[in-house]
């Protein structure tokens, strides 16, 4: 069980790492130009008025006075009032992070579907037109951005031929995966690419290892091999990977959910920030930093779990 004892140290190292993410997301939302209390009352509101709505949101203190307020609600479990909706933010944040958790489950379990049997087909048939076709899809899939691959996917699957919504979210279960193909397709397919690569390399090297070695030395089939040894032992840093990208994965989603529509928390980031609404940024981006957080926190333990060599 000492292999475990991260388990105990990580949360409490965690802790700076969200502190800094706190302050420098604090600092760089304060730096956005622009006044919120303008913004609400207008361009005509009188002094007086803007000077009673900053006082009413604390935007008269001092900046340093303003990042107390804001750890005394974190560490309360409340991430303030939205200016823009009235609403604490905690519960606005809540009430959009199921489309947000529903995009990004979905795109990854795609990106797996797409990325695993690409790559083992390469794997097992390097040199050939197939390896070829798929190195040239992983390599293509790194470099389109995401909001051209949603567009490309509107105009043809949507607009030409008729077989998806534009946009939106759905209500019902069927009506909501039905929206969600387009939004998973486009963040699957960049995810995907990199996915493929990575697995394609360690499935070579998989494949090269002793272990592979010593089970064609015992007869074993090349395909029995291929399952039983080489694709476990590659799937695990595969798996690693797609935690470390899952910051790259949020950042997708943001831009995704702005395309199709889709009322999840990248929307409400975005309309945030052009809104200079600080609290709901500030909530928003603790949110998506905490989630980071933990998945890479749950891959380490799943790292640790499957491969017993591995010592964190």
């Amino acid at each position: 069980m000492h292999r475990y004892r991260f388990v105990l140290q990580r949360p409490l190292q965690l802790i700076p790492v969200l502190f800094g993410i706190s302050l420098i997301t604090f600092v760089l939302v304060r730096s956005i130009p622009g006044d919120p209390a303008r913004l609400i009352l207008g361009t005509r509101a009188t002094p007086q008025a803007l000077a009673a709505v900053r006082a009413q949101f604390g935007l008269d203190e001092p900046l340093w006075t303003q990042y107390l307020y804001f750890l005394r609600n974190l560490f309360q479990g409340e991430m303030g009032r939205s200016i823009l909706y009235k609403v604490d933010v905690l519960g606005l944040v809540a009430a959009r992070i199921e489309p947000t958790l529903v995009l990004v489950f979905g795109a990854v379990l795609l990106s797996l579907l797409i990325a695993v049997p690409l790559a083992a087909l390469s794997a097992r048939r390097q040199g050939t037109l197939v390896d070829s076709s798929v190195r040239f899809f992983s390599t293509a899939g790194l470099g389109l951005p995401n909001f051209w691959l949603a567009i490309m996917l509107i105009i043809l699957f949507s607009v030409a031929l008729g077989w998806f919504p534009v946009s939106g979210y759905g209500r019902t279960l069927t009506d909501k995966l039905h929206h969600m193909v387009l939004p998973w397709l486009t963040v699957a397919l960049s995810l995907s690419a990199v996915l493929t690569r990575s697995l394609r390399a360690s499935l070579i090297a998989e494949m090269r290892s002793d272990v592979a070695l010593a089970a064609r030395a015992r007869g074993i089939p090349e395909g029995a091999i291929f399952r039983r040894h080489v694709l476990p032992n590659s799937i695990l840093p595969t798996l690693n990977l797609l935690a470390v990208n899952i910051g790259w994965l949020i950042g997708g989603t943001v831009v995704v959910e702005q395309v199709f529509a889709i009322p999840g928390m990248g929307q409400l980031l975005v309309r945030a920030i052009f809104s200079r609404d600080y609290m709901v940024v500030q909530g928003v981006a603790m949110v998506f930093a905490i989630a980071t957080v933990l998945v890479n926190f749950l891959a380490d333990i799943l790292t640790v779990t499957v491969d017993p060599r591995v010592k964190l």
